[in-house]
């Protein structure tokens, strides 16, 4: 495994990191638990040693999840990243959209960063977490009912309380970082990025690159789209958000798996799988820091990690990049 330091912090990262959000369930449709720990720990077997969750993946799941997963592995081998901000138990905030949970019973979502809303989810998720203190402590959208000065200013107090190390954001835009910028110092934006979807590399990305800000990209196999697995009459389980989705439809499938087809002889020839020579792609495109790649199971989990073991050339990335769809 590679590993990179966040901004000009001390808190380092595999280059590979394992997402959480399947591993709770929610729109994901149903996931074994036992399925997820497992994942977890064989990614950690492979060097992976950086986890992302959040509080709304399965509403405290996924979390509890990665506390179970990581028991009897000494914490300063790990790092925990999670975030705050959407509420499904409070009607406060942006509205975000309606949901349901992993019993089928319909939720709304509010996305909501007030002081007192963060200090209660830190603590919710340090105990489901099972840990004293969160790595890296993340907004999980943008807001508009309270100032981004009271947010950060909250995030700074867990600081000092030792309860969090580092700040972060999440689904920022450059302006928005900026005026972060004014209460805090962060290290991160955690932000979609795909073969399929780079329009954050109009303004985000370079932001980020001048101004010495770690990218976390999200959703690199874009929903397992990449993995050159999905048919265009793919069918998905309920309560799987992909299906409406707008790279999910029938045409955007088989637009993808065109070009996919494209790599398959650059992939075939590194003994690498599609995702692989993806995910490789993803940690060397310029600006991206890490890869945040999710698992349902140990097998998917190992494939994932093994990307690191895919080299590219810089003629390579060329070759591949002339393929890329447009955004």
């Amino acid at each position: 495994m590679q590993y990179r330091k966040l901004a000009n912090s001390d808190l380092e990262v595999s280059v590979i990191t394992f997402g959480a959000w399947a591993a709770g369930g929610w729109m994901w449709g149903k996931t074994d638990r036992n399925d997820a720990i497992e994942a977890i720990r064989a990614s950690y077997d492979l060097g992976v040693t950086s986890i992302d969750t959040a509080p709304i993946y399965g509403q405290g799941e996924s979390e509890e999840i990665v506390g179970d997963a990581i028991k009897g592995i000494s914490r300063d081998k790990i790092q925990i990243l999670t975030k705050f901000g959407m509420r499904w138990d409070l009607a406060k905030g942006d509205f975000g959209f309606k949901s349901k949970n992993n019993e089928g019973v319909e939720i709304d979502i509010y996305k909501y960063a007030g002081k007192e809303s963060i200090i209660k989810e830190c603590e919710n998720s340090l105990k489901r977490l099972g840990t004293d203190y969160i790595d890296l402590y993340q907004i999980h959208w943008p807001e508009s009912t309270t100032p981004i000065a009271e947010t950060m200013e909250a995030v700074a107090t867990l600081i000092k309380q030792g309860k969090v190390r580092h700040a972060g954001v999440c689904n920022y835009n450059a302006e928005q970082m900026a005026e972060v910028e004014k209460t805090i110092s962060l290290v991160s934006n955690q932000i979609p990025f795909s073969m399929v979807n780079r329009a954050v590399e109009e303004k985000t990305v370079p932001y980020c690159i001048k101004h010495n800000k770690s990218v976390l990209a999200y959703s690199p196999l874009e929903r397992g789209l990449l993995t050159g697995k999905i048919t265009p009459d793919y069918k998905f389980q309920e309560g799987d958000h992909r299906a409406s989705n707008k790279y999910f439809t029938s045409e955007s499938i088989e637009k993808t798996n065109a070009f996919l087809e494209k790599l398959k002889p650059m992939a075939a020839e590194k003994n690498a799988t599609l995702s692989q020579l993806v995910l490789r792609w993803t940690i060397e495109r310029p600006g991206i820091t890490i890869a945040l790649v999710g698992a349902r199971n140990a097998a998917q989990a190992i494939q994932n990690a093994k990307a690191i073991e895919v080299k590219l050339t810089k003629e390579e990335i060329k070759f591949i990049d002339s393929f890329l769809p447009k955004v």
